[in-house]
This record gives structure tokens, sequence and C-alpha cells, in this order.
């Protein structure tokens, strides 16, 4: 297989040599997308629309969306909060087309929570689903049933990756800047205070420096950045941040990675 698989919150999903796309485990909302609600311990074969294949795949906690051969979105399983992004809020054990805007595709998905995010063909973010603490960083708390842009992101400039946790966002933009949004109870969005944001805010790096990836998870979040360097913040309840301590942090603190390394 290659190496692209992705869990959920209780399933998972694997893209096999020959692009199809298998899941297995937890199914109640129908989340292993091959039109039954049962579970499975073995991968079953996600019911794609005939002829296609899949490109990239992520899972949610209790749904599941993938780009396809032809660049086009599908998402599957529970949709109580639009997360499927095709304009309803039920589920579907099947892959149901997620309503891009007009004339574009998608070149990466990440699926949270309940709420998803997809970079477009031109750079520009969307998300879509529950929308508590404003993590689909529209500047609203609205859910929303189909792909909203991301508002308030420096003129000019595009989004190269993003990251779901289960309640905050977060993305790379072209100039490797880096910017969160979404609930900040525990400081996940990075930016030295805990206050919610539904439009995105730097997060505060070290100074001169850049990230190159961000991977967000339920509330916090760990990015490399342009010296190597690895940074996290959020809760840290399990010593989650890496930094030898059990204190949750608002800015990011390095990780205690081995001298030298």
């Amino acid at each position: 297989w290659p190496p692209i698989n992705w869990a959920g919150g209780g399933h998972t999903c694997a893209i096999l040599d020959d692009a199809s796309l298998y899941c297995w485990g937890y199914n109640a909302a129908g989340q292993l997308g091959d039109g039954t609600t049962i579970n499975s311990s073995t991968p079953v074969q996600v019911s794609l629309p005939s002829g296609r294949t899949a490109i990239s795949v992520s899972a949610g906690s209790y749904h599941t969306c993938a780009i396809l051969d032809d660049a086009s979105l599908y998402c599957w399983g529970e949709g109580d909060s639009g997360q499927l992004g095709d304009g309803t809020t039920t589920n579907s054990s099947m892959p149901v087309q997620v309503s891009l805007p007009s004339g574009h595709t998608a070149t990466s998905i990440d699926a949270g929570g309940w709420h998803n995010c997809a970079v477009l063909d031109n750079g520009t973010a969307y998300c879509w689903g529950y929308n508590g603490g404003g993590r689909l960083g529209d500047g609203t708390t609205t859910d929303s049933s189909t792909p909203v842009a991301v508002s308030g992101l420096p003129s000019g400039r595009t989004t190269v990756s993003v990251s779901l946790g289960q309640w905050h966002t977060c993305a790379i933009l072209d100039d490797a800047s880096l910017y969160c949004w979404g609930y900040n109870y525990y400081g996940q969005l990075g930016i030295g205070s805990n206050t919610d944001s539904s439009t995105p805010v730097v997060v505060s790096l070290p100074s001169g420096r850049t990230a190159a990836s961000v991977s967000a998870n339920e509330n916090h979040a760990c990015s490399v950045l342009d010296d190597d360097s690895l940074y996290c913040w959020g809760r840290s309840n399990s010593g989650q941040l890496g930094n030898g301590d059990l204190l949750n942090r608002n800015s990011p603190v390095a990780v205690s990675l081995p001298s030298g390394r």
C-alpha cells in the first residue's frame, strides 16, 4: 500500500496501489461508505462513483471525505451538521458529492471532528460543517452544509495546506506563515491568548521562523518549522506538547527532542 492512510475517531481508511479505497471499523453513521451501517473488522470497499478511483482520503470522527481521480470531492457518513457538504444535514452511507464553487476542484482535503476544509485549485480554502467556536473561518459561528470561503487571510496570499483538529483549524499559506481559527479554550490557536476566533489569526511562532508543516489534533497543534525544530501548543493534560510538563500553552513551545536531532 502507498503511505496514504488516515484514521478517524473509530474507523480507518486506506487507498490501495490500484487506487481503490477501503475502510473498516465503526460504521453507525455509514462512515465506511459501503452502503451499510454495519461495523466491519476487515476492510470493505467504498462505493465510489462508477469508473472513479481515489487520490486522497481523510477520516473525520464519524464521516469520511475523498478526492477522486477527476479532482471531484465526495464525503459520506454522519451529516447532521452539514459535514458532507452536499447541502443537506442527513447521514449517507454512500459517497455524495461536495458542492464546491462552480468551476473549481479540490487539491487537498482534511476532515475534522464535525467539519472539513479543502484547498481548491486556485489556492483558496473552503470549510463546511459544524461551526462552533468559528472553526469554519468565515467570520460566523453558523453551521454550513455547503463549503464557505475562509475569510480574513492576508490579501494576495494563497493556502498551501490545512489541518483540522476537533475544535479548530490551521493552515499554512504560500509565504510559509501559519494561521489558525476556531475554539481556543486551551490555547490551541497559538496566538498568546485564549480568545476564540471565527477568522484566521497568525500563530505566534518564534521570531524569524516559518512553518514547514502543521498537524492539528483534538485540542492542540504541532508544527515543524523551517529550521527543522518542532513546536506544539494548546492542551497538555497528558503531556501532548512534548516539552516536559502538563501545562496548557497558548503560544508554541519547543518539543524536547533528543539532543542534536
